[in-house]
């Protein structure tokens, strides 16, 4: 019997997403219900308003993109409400067949980062989001526990490696000075970290191990070479409002163009409840286009 790629399902998290992204689009839609946003569409920061504004944004990617990005912080900032309005927000992705990755950049060591990933990940945990974001910053050795957690339970992570906020370039671009990795930049080691765990996770078109690089920037600046992701899935924010062109896919990611998740928020929510239907088609079939030139 074919493993289960559904959300939720019992497939490895790199087989179903590669076969929601094939299904539908390689487009992330963020769900960022920010407090000037939501005032824009007329809801407000409480459970009804956030609930209400995940609602549409769910609705508008269903069918259209693979997967959704809930930013936790800003259902966070509402406290238990704020909560009970994410739980609604996923549990409707899931029935919507939408892959969820739950934005909330966690990083620790031993049973507590352990603990965070049970939070997220596990099968019977509170939210059970499909994959989560982590911060490789406290060592990447430290995720071990996480990225154990995250594939018992048929899930992934996406590890934070170059990001677009200028203050962390110093850190990213600062080259390490011993180890395995000496010689290369600290945003460098942590791709190779990655590619390889997902070499020991199997033989799979995507890994469940993913990272976080960033659509506006130059890989080459941060000396990461894109034949160096392997076969990690590469969630790239920054398109959209923040000025990335999915037209330069290619020319920003190379051979590796195929795995990267569009993801953008501002520039969708900018159409209010009623248009941001349309935009993340129009998206998605801007993405299709740009991945059919030199194919």
């Amino acid at each position: 019997m074919a493993a289960d790629t559904r959300p939720g399902g019992t497939a490895p998290f790199g087989v179903r997403l590669a076969a929601a992204i094939g299904s539908r689009s390689a487009l992330c839609v963020g769900i960022d219900p920010h407090a000037a946003t939501l005032a824009a569409w007329g809801l407000g920061r409480d459970e009804q308003g956030l609930t209400a504004f995940g609602a549409a944004l769910v609705d508008a990617a269903a069918g259209r993109a693979a997967i959704v990005k809930p930013q936790v912080a800003f259902f966070e900032a509402a406290g238990v409400a704020g909560y009970r309005a994410l739980d609604a927000t996923v549990r409707r992705a899931r029935d919507a067949g939408l892959l969820v990755v739950a934005d909330v950049k966690r990083g620790d060591i031993g049973s507590t980062g352990d603990d965070y990933a049970l939070a997220w990940l596990d099968r019977d945990g509170p939210f059970r989001a499909d994959a989560m974001t982590v911060s490789p910053y406290l060592g990447y050795g430290s995720l071990v526990g996480t990225v154990d957690v995250a594939r018992r339970n048929g899930a992934g992570v996406f590890v934070l490696a170059a990001t677009s906020n200028p203050e962390a370039r110093l850190l990213q671009t600062a080259v390490v000075a011993e180890g395995p990795r000496a010689g290369r930049t600290v945003a460098a080691g942590i791709v190779l970290d990655v590619a390889d765990d997902n070499r020991t996770g199997g033989d799979q078109p995507l890994g469940d191990v993913g990272l976080v690089l960033g659509a506006t920037l130059d890989l080459d600046d941060f000396g990461i070479d894109a034949a160096a992701i392997g076969s990690a899935p590469v969630l790239a924010p920054g398109f959209g409002a923040q000025g990335a062109r999915i037209e330069d896919l290619r020319s920003l990611y190379g051979s590796r163009a195929e795995q990267v998740l569009v993801s953008e928020s501002r520039g969708l929510l900018s159409a209010g409840p009623d248009g941001v239907a349309g935009l993340v088609q129009e998206r998605a079939d801007r993405i299709r286009v740009a991945l059919e030139v030199a194919a």
